[in-house]
């Protein structure tokens, strides 16, 4: 019996990258919309763009970032280094977590750059585990802190201001 079971969970499909980051984008679509914003989706190949966010009352509006996973529930988000650059105050980066408890990280570029940029110049000055150097790279590393764990106010608020 136990093999049957190891063959079974061996066959189960694993979602791709593409499938977990689409999940991700809709369920981020659906939390906007439940609090009455007008959320729509932007073409694939839109840089730095996964959802546009407006106020209907206030006509402003937001870029969004979604990034999802679907590991353990305190899972690192990888990034690229060009978002050390992105401190526009109306961008924010959604981080999604699929797992059991399904977790968003709302998050102001600003604070996303920074974060990733100490975190960085940390790791390339603090030695390997062989003692040697890091070699500098293109992947910045985001680990969500619980003060932005569901904190969707940030968007609101952006959006409320006049």
């Amino acid at each position: 019996m136990r093999i049957l079971m190891k063959i079974k969970m061996k066959n189960l499909k694993k979602h791709s990258n593409t499938e977990i980051g689409i999940a991700g984008e809709h369920s981020v679509m659906i939390e906007l919309i439940n609090r009455g914003f007008i959320a729509a989706m932007t073409e694939k190949n839109t840089e730095s763009v996964d959802i546009l966010c407006a106020d209907p009352q206030t006509m402003k509006a937001c870029s969004i970032q979604v990034k999802t996973t679907e590991g353990k529930r305190n899972s690192n988000f990888m990034l690229g280094a060009k978002c050390e650059k992105k401190k526009e105050d109306y961008l924010f980066f959604v981080f999604v977590n699929l797992s059991d408890k399904k977790s968003f990280y709302i998050v102001p570029s600003k604070d996303v750059a920074k974060i990733i940029s100490q975190r960085h110049k940390k790791w390339l000055s603090a030695p390997s585990k062989s003692g040697k150097k890091h070699k500098d790279t293109a992947i910045r590393i985001f680990s969500p802190d619980s003060k932005y764990a569901n904190n969707w106010e940030l968007i609101e608020n952006f959006l409320k201001r006049a």
